[in-house]
């Protein structure tokens, strides 16, 4: 926390408005990895998208990273430390451990209605996708193969496989950021 500070002074914790289980709109918390500016620079770097359509928001070296890929915010995004608060939004009952990543509004304004299944659970702080490529994949319809998949063959013990590979996956930084 005092890293994100002084290096880009300003909250140290992140909330953005997501859409979670039936459309339900929650608040989601993070620490913040980028600079204060970063929703409104979103905006202008949306034609550096690497996933098709904008149904979600990724970027080669992410200028708006606090210190860049190997400064402060590069590695708490790395390590996936910035997802810890998200820890208050399960025990809130927003999200779960395991599910579907949550789409933010303008996301979710642009689903079709075969997208709109990653919602009929709730959300998770991890999941098939995370597992699966992390921010490797850039087709949305491959993001949404696997939460259908992860919907349709739910098991506690997928949960617990899926936990274990998080380790895995956030450890070796297999898709980081």
């Amino acid at each position: 926390a005092p890293c994100i500070y002084i290096k880009s002074p300003g909250p140290i914790f992140f909330s953005q408005t997501r859409i979670g289980k039936n459309g339900k709109k929650f608040k989601l918390y993070k620490f913040r990895s980028m600079y204060m500016d970063a929703e409104e620079r979103k905006k202008e770097l949306m034609e550096k998208n690497r996933v098709k359509d904008g149904f979600m928001f990724k970027l080669d070296s992410d200028p708006r990273i606090i210190g860049g890929e190997k400064g402060i915010g590069g590695i708490i995004r790395r390590y996936s430390l910035d997802e810890w608060p998200q820890m208050w939004n399960d025990l809130k009952g927003d999200m779960s451990l395991v599910g579907t990543r949550p789409p933010t509004v303008d996301e979710w304004e642009k689903y079709d209605l075969h997208h709109r299944v990653r919602l009929a659970i709730k959300p998770g702080i991890t999941g098939m996708w995370q597992v699966s490529g992390r921010s490797d994949i850039t087709d949305f319809e491959e993001v949404v193969r696997l939460d259908k998949k992860y919907i349709t063959e739910w098991s506690f013990g997928m949960d617990v496989k899926i936990l274990f590979r998080t380790v895995g996956v956030v450890f070796g930084k297999n898709g980081a950021m």
